[in-house]
């Protein structure tokens, strides 16, 4: 019986990569002219939603999403969250409308289809290359100059140890955010690690909790309160966690 419930989540799985790619090749000349230029973006970014809502509801997943304050359109924010699983990529662009772009790693451009809009979109970070954090931040002035938000999953990566309920932060967003005097929106993916982990036996379909809490303000903040924002920021994330109030 076992044996046949892995077998059976493993297909459920390739399902998952199967979904990423429908319309990613269906859309493809309209992505295409979407990610040409940057005034193209919100455009992008409305069909990556609808590409996030069709994979979710495709595998069965349903987001549930609570607001403890509300966006203001055309304004700027750093959103930071937990990092378990592939899916949450899909989560933030579903619970958030408006147009923001990752700060990911670079590794990910070798997923095909995927990785090359990816590129095309996201502002790719090279961790072995210290210049990198001054491309960072230019690409990062540009899309705030926009009107457009940053996202990044302070962890910096799933944690490898999978009893981890939340890794120590790195820096990234909070010297960013208070270098852009933008607020800090701290959200909380409750469900992610349990319904589609990197372990490729696992998971299942059902809710996906994400709860935003209130904005963590930056204005007149330099760096050396980023320390004392980072680790406020984290704070609040691992207490929703281990509080993991059901909603």
């Amino acid at each position: 019986m076992h044996i046949l419930r892995s077998f059976l989540v493993i297909l459920w799985r390739i399902w998952f990569y199967i979904l990423m790619a429908i319309p990613i090749i269906v859309f493809f000349p309209f992505l295409l002219l979407f990610t040409s230029r940057t005034r193209f973006y919100p455009q992008f970014f409305m069909i990556a939603r609808w590409w996030a809502y069709f994979i979710l509801y495709g595998m069965g997943f349903f987001p549930k999403i609570r607001r403890e304050r509300k966006f203001v359109k055309g304004e700027s924010y750093m959103l930071v969250a937990n990092h378990t699983s592939m899916t949450d990529i899909m989560l933030m662009l579903v619970a958030v409308k408006n147009p923001f772009v990752f700060v990911g790693k670079k590794e990910l451009v070798k997923i095909p289809l995927f990785g090359y809009f990816y590129k095309r979109t996201c502002i790719l970070v090279d961790r072995q290359n210290q210049r990198s954090r001054k491309e960072v931040f230019d690409s990062a002035q540009r899309r705030l100059n926009n009107g457009t938000s940053i996202c990044i999953f302070p962890e910096g990566g799933v944690p490898d140890d999978t009893s981890v309920l939340l890794d120590s932060f790195k820096d990234g967003a909070f010297r960013l955010a208070i270098d852009h005097q933008i607020p800090i929106v701290p959200m909380v993916f409750y469900d992610n690690k349990k319904r589609f982990p990197y372990i490729f036996t696992k998971g299942s379909p059902g809710k996906m909790r994400v709860k935003i809490k209130e904005f963590i303000p930056t204005k007149g903040l330099g760096q050396e309160s980023k320390k004392e924002i980072r680790e406020k920021t984290r704070e609040v994330i691992l207490q929703e966690l281990k509080s993991d109030k059901l909603f």
